[in-house]
């Protein structure tokens, strides 16, 4: 391909695991299976949480938006994923990339946005729990997450009109089983420092996101500690470990992949894959196991449904 604008680009070429091509079958067993426990694991909590009221409290209605913005990562790059390992067929065409690349990054960075409000949450339930159910109210609740989404997809929705307006010559094989933004204008031969400068500007955002996720829990650590009784202070701090958990699966990967792009100067593309792949498949599996695991009221409400049904 030579010379070719975005209109005239007939196809892009996605990436399976260098080296690995002659068992991308046997590979498309465990995605299976982790997307299928993935969307069901949240669908679950989804389910759990609008059916039970007692849940209905602002914890659980932001675990709600973090199990939406899971599923949209999986059900975004589902597609493609199975395609290439499953089908061997690697093609998209540049307007389903441009597509799939603003989902992905639209819900990457309302799952940032979710994890802030979320420890914005636990700070509050510690720091003033009296005040707790007064400050966190459901309409207040509601507005936090309208605006987490409208702020999530208006961030990323110049990134496919600007992908579109560059030429694409000689080259079409991204280097991710999914269309990534910083991945596909790579490929561009005319000017792409708007993408370049816009790319930063959106990973700005979501390391801000970060920065006061960690400001909260030094904000949470003060206010624990002010607690005199240990087993307040350990009741306390168990209410985070699920959230900082949900953390350090979201963010490590994004870290990870960002330090070996920049720092790295022999780095193996293999591993940029396998972790490239890993921050699409392991956040959106975890959570749920997580919270099911380490919160008492989605467990008990969860096997309470699993005992009711299998005694039918």
């Amino acid at each position: 391909m030579s010379d070719l604008n975005t209109s005239e680009v007939k196809i892009f070429f996605l990436i399976g695991i260098p080296g690995l091509e002659h068992i991308h079958v046997w590979i498309s067993i465990p995605i299976c299976l982790v997307y299928l426990i993935a969307i069901l694991g949240n669908c679950t909590i989804l389910l759990v949480i609008k059916t039970e009221t007692s849940l209905h409290e602002p914890m659980y209605y932001f675990l709600s938006m973090l199990a939406i913005s899971d599923l949209g990562l999986s059900i975004s790059s589902l597609p493609t994923m199975l395609r290439i390992f499953l089908f061997n067929t690697p093609g998209i065409s540049p307007d389903a990339c441009f597509t799939q690349e603003f989902f992905i990054h639209g819900f990457t960075v309302m799952e940032s946005s979710v994890l802030l409000i979320m420890s914005f949450d636990r700070f509050i339930a510690i720091h003033n729990p009296l005040k707790y159910s007064s400050i966190l109210t459901t309409a207040r609740i509601s507005k936090m997450g309208l605006v987490v989404a409208i702020r999530s997809f208006l961030l990323v929705l110049p990134f496919p009109l600007t992908l579109k307006r560059l030429s694409y010559c000689h080259k079409n094989l991204l280097s991710h089983s999914y269309c990534l933004h910083q991945d596909v204008m790579k490929l561009a031969c005319s000017d792409n420092r708007v993408n370049v400068v816009y790319g930063f500007f959106v990973a700005l955002c979501t390391m801000m996101d970060l920065i006061c996720i960690a400001l909260s829990y030094l904000l949470i650590l003060k206010t624990v500690l002010s607690i005199a009784s240990v087993s307040e202070r350990l009741k306390a701090f168990n209410t985070c470990v699920s959230h900082i958990c949900a953390v350090l699966i979201f963010y490590v990967p994004i870290i990870t992949l960002a330090a070996m792009h920049r720092f790295a100067k022999h780095k193996s593309p293999l591993v940029v894959i396998l972790i490239a792949n890993i921050f699409l498949l392991v956040p959106p599996l975890m959570n749920p196991i997580v919270y099911c695991v380490k919160t008492r009221q989605i467990r008990d409400k969860i096997l309470g449904k699993l005992f009711s049904i299998c005694g039918k």
